[in-house]
């Protein structure tokens, strides 16, 4: 019962966040889900930290490329 309302919330919150946001996040989830799940049956918390870590990583590099293009260095 308790992974049905965990996975209800989680779909919730997937279908909620606008796309913009999204990005990274779905392969954070999937890859932190499965690390959480082999260490110690925490796949849904393991999911949630991965989505946020790729949110963050996604963030780190689009304001790399803003920087790179602002300063001429940009790649084309």
């Amino acid at each position: 019962m308790k992974t049905m309302l965990a996975l209800s919330v989680a779909a919730v919150a997937l279908l909620s966040a606008p796309a913009a946001e999204a990005k990274g996040c779905i392969k954070g989830a999937i890859v932190g889900g499965v690390a959480g799940h082999y260490a110690g049956h925490h796949g849904v918390l393991g999911a949630a930290a991965g989505c946020l870590y790729g949110r963050h990583r996604a963030k780190e590099q689009d304001r790399q490329q803003q920087q790179g293009q602002v300063n001429g260095q940009g790649r084309t």
